[in-house]
């Protein structure tokens, strides 16, 4: 818009110039060697402006003549410079596409227009990947480093070259160079604070992470959980040699993050050991309320050395009610009270988890019955069920599952990647036989449909009669269905037995009941002593075992125990 309005007023003074003029006639004498020139003022104007003009065209001219051979020249290299960017562009398209042939063809004419452009050895070495030569690729990735402007794009590429041959000390070093520039990149930073802590190099690796603090790589509360897990790494390390520095460690390490439960258990043991105990148990119970924790638990419960168990259980409580209704607390407590002879409230806490209980749960079951009444058969019944139950949460990372903290992942070496939570594998785990918490009994399962979905076993019917081996007696039941298995017994005594005509062999057990070797899904004993005529049977699949080992409690004499007197032949005993 002010151009036009420029334009506009030079146009409006050459104008008035014009009219000014016109308005002023005058003549024009010009006497030179004899010549008397005359004329009019606007004719001498035009005259002069005409022969400046033609001056200016023929110096033009002569120019254009004197510098002819410096413009074909830089015209020659603006069109071999086209079609070299033109070839780069190409290239990388069909790098992108996958085409390793047309690649390989603009590489080289890339090179042969273009050799000394960045852009170049990029295509060179992107087209070197695409065909696997790692020494081609290497070689641009290079030529790209030596160069100031591609540095950091050529220390990446060899970065990522070495990786690829896991060659770890190579990689650190280019990872280390390319940090010392200035800025740091982002993947440089990350890179050496991985290799650093996958060495164990936790004071090295503290000095990365500050490093990328004041660079802007990282977040401040990113930095500050980093540094704490660090910091316990390094405590945890010390601990053994140098207890006062694990302690200022570790006491630094829960000021950065308070719900770190490695460090606010290490921590507690600390200050119980110092006799600081109501500072441990406040730091404790802090952390619970963020999430309970099994490590938690037990610091909690044992920050007294030597304390009754009594002592304990109220201690365990105390804890539990701080955040109400969660099965770790749970846990503690029906620990607490089962070493306190508190079996009543072991059960009672336990109850509310007892339909669908985890592996932890079953097994402290199964101790309390063995502790509380001697009764293996009921222990072993909890035992077999924690076989086949879902997975209690566990320390895991990058599908990694550890049975201790660690403050980076083994696969990956990332840092703080341990979560406390159920394995992925484990979310959908295999459904139990259901459980009355009235009776303290499983319930067996009704019997199996005709086909089921493609995700469970299919029900056969039998090519003749099902018959259980022996008499059956009144008031028993099938063998248990737990996730369709039965126990096993060992195979030195298989002998002993006859088969029956089921193809099932039997042999007493040390309670006078008899174990089934297979499990029939579905298929309830007759009580009146009658063959058990065409009852479903299920096959057993890849998804669900048949049979499951026999786990002995520590007091069991075993399978291989004589039958007790008043046992029965033939009397079914359920896992």
């Amino acid at each position: 818009m002010i151009r036009v309005f420029v334009f506009f007023a030079v146009i409006m003074v050459a104008a008035l110039g014009f009219a000014w003029l016109a308005d002023r006639p005058g003549d024009v004498t010009v006497v030179w060697n004899g010549l008397n020139i005359q004329t009019s003022l606007m004719v001498a104007l035009l005259g002069v402006v005409l022969t400046v003009g033609v001056l200016m065209f023929i110096w033009s001219l002569l120019r254009t003549v004197l510098r002819a051979p410096d413009l074909i020249s830089l015209f020659l290299r603006n069109r071999r410079g086209k079609k070299g960017y033109q070839a780069i562009s190409r290239g990388l398209v069909a790098v992108g596409a996958g085409d390793m042939h047309a690649a390989r063809r603009y590489a080289r004419e890339a090179h042969r227009l273009a050799p000394q452009e960045p852009l170049t050895h990029l295509l060179s070495a992107q087209t070197a990947q695409l065909a696997g030569d790692r020494t081609g690729a290497e070689k641009a990735f290079a030529a790209l480093a030596r160069r100031e402007d591609t540095k950091l794009l050529g220390l990446r590429g060899l970065f990522i070259e070495a990786q690829r041959r896991d060659e770890k000390a190579a990689a650190r070093s280019y990872a280390e160079e390319a940090a010392k520039l200035t800025p740091s990149p982002g993947w440089a930073g990350k890179a050496v604070l991985d290799m650093r802590c996958a060495a164990g190099d936790w004071a090295g690796a503290l000095g990365v992470l500050e490093r990328n603090m004041r660079a802007g790589l990282i977040e401040r509360s990113t930095y500050r959980r980093q540094r704490a897990v660090l910091l316990t790494a390094q405590a945890l390390a010390a601990r053994a040699n140098e207890s006062e520095t694990a302690k200022t460690l570790i006491m630094e390490a829960v000021g950065l993050a308070p719900t770190l439960v490695p460090a606010v258990a290490f921590a507690a043991r600390r200050l119980a050991d110092a006799g600081d105990i109501r500072k441990a148990a406040r730091m404790i119970e802090k952390a619970w309320r963020a999430g309970p924790h099994l490590e938690l638990a037990d610091s909690y419960v044992n920050l007294r050395l030597g304390d009754a168990a009594r002592d304990r259980l109220e201690r365990a409580q105390t804890l539990a009610r701080k955040k109400p209704g969660n099965v770790e607390g749970a846990l503690m407590v029906a620990r607490a009270a089962r070493e306190a002879q508190d079996f009543f409230l072991a059960r009672q806490t336990l109850s509310p988890y007892l339909a669908r209980p985890t592996q932890r749960v079953a097994l402290l079951m199964a101790e309390i019955e063995a502790a509380e009444h001697g009764d293996e058969g009921r222990a072993r019944e909890w035992i077999a069920r924690a076989v086949h139950a879902a997975r209690d949460p566990a320390w895991t990372a990058d599908g990694y599952v550890s049975d201790r903290w660690l403050p980076v992942s083994p696969l990956t070496a990332r840092i703080d990647a341990f979560t406390w939570r159920v394995p992925l594998e484990e979310m959908n785990g295999p459904t139990l036989a259901p459980f009355d918490p009235a009776t303290q009994r499983m319930i067996p399962l009704t019997p199996a449909p005709a086909e089921m979905n493609s995700a469970g076993p299919k029900v056969m019917e039998p090519s003749g009669p099902v018959e259980p081996s022996g008499p059956v007696q009144p008031g028993t039941r099938a063998p248990s269905v737990i996730d369709g298995a039965a126990p096993a017994r060992p195979a030195a005594a298989a002998h002993a037995d006859a088969p029956t005509e089921t193809g099932f062999q039997e042999k007493p057990g040390g309670n006078g009941e008899t174990p089934r070797e297979e499990a029939v899904r579905g298929a309830v004993a007759p009580t009146d002593g009658t063959r058990a005529s065409r009852q479903p049977r299920v096959a057993p699949t890849h998804a669900v075992e048949a049979v499951i080992p026999l786990v002995h409690a520590p007091d069991d004499p075993g399978p291989d125990a004589d039958a007790a007197p008043d046992q029965e032949p033939g009397q079914w005993r359920g896992v």
